[in-house]
């Protein structure tokens, strides 16, 4: 069989999804640093949004493990290249930046699609999810009207900001939260309910007793076992329902 430069293009991507690997890639002309793998063939897609910290061993870990259960995963970089805030006051400089300008935020998430659907990347199969920041980000692009089969999040933003709503939305939503997280309260858990049903979005929301915020966060201090796995084998759910 002759290979064709576009067949040994494609052919190097897959080895690269297979396997896992840091991606460096453009949007609106600035560099970013993601990571993909994937279990081979036509797999669908999960768009996987960091923590306030960035891109990092974490969202890889969360990655290679979506991988094992036979997804295709693009985690994206919403800060830029080498952008890995370890102090609070930064981490509020860069997640605040982006809550201040919500049409990049957006455009971030589409480019991080744009970018794993050239890449070979289901698209027309796709989910995103997101961590603590990274689920409000996921929240964000739901309400965009992006055309994904479904958005879930873990412990993550659910205020909807002034002037938004979810008229547009057209995925189920997964929502999963902690009773005990007094960052996000469970006042903003029952008015994202009500958003929800009054939009007439098919959606799931359920919260874990004692878990506070950041209670999938392996080695933290909030991480809840009872609360990740239970969480984690309620998503692997959620794909299989909507990835088909």
């Amino acid at each position: 069989m002759k290979l064709t430069g576009f067949t040994i293009l494609m052919l190097a991507f897959s080895s690269a999804w297979a396997s896992g690997k840091t991606v460096t890639y453009q949007v609106d002309g600035a560099d970013y640093e993601g990571y993909c793998v994937s279990p081979g063939g036509n797999a669908p897609l999960v768009l996987l949004i960091h923590d306030w910290d960035g891109l990092t061993d974490y969202e890889v870990k969360r990655a290679n493990m979506l991988a094992d259960m036979g997804y295709a995963v693009f985690a994206a970089d919403l800060f830029g290249a080498g952008v890995r805030p370890t102090e609070v006051k930064d981490k509020r400089q860069h997640t605040g930046e982006l809550y201040k300008d919500r049409a990049k935020m957006r455009a971030l998430m589409n480019g991080a699609l744009e970018q794993a659907a050239a890449m070979g990347g289901n698209r027309g199969n796709a989910v995103a999810m997101g961590y603590c920041f990274g689920g409000a980000a996921v929240l964000e692009l739901a309400r965009s009207g992006s055309d994904l089969k479904g958005f879930a999040t873990f412990h993550g933003g659910l205020k909807t900001p002034d002037g938004q709503n979810y008229a547009n939305t057209k995925g189920r939503l997964l929502i999963m939260h902690g009773t005990a997280d007094t960052a996000i309260t469970m006042d903003q858990f029952a008015g994202l309910a009500n958003e929800l049903e009054a939009a007439g979005v098919r959606h799931e929301m359920v919260t874990y007793s004692g878990a506070p915020h950041a209670f999938t966060v392996f080695g933290s201090p909030r991480y809840r076992e009872d609360a990740d796995k239970k969480s984690w084998n309620l998503f692997g759910e959620f794909l299989g329902e909507v990835s088909r």
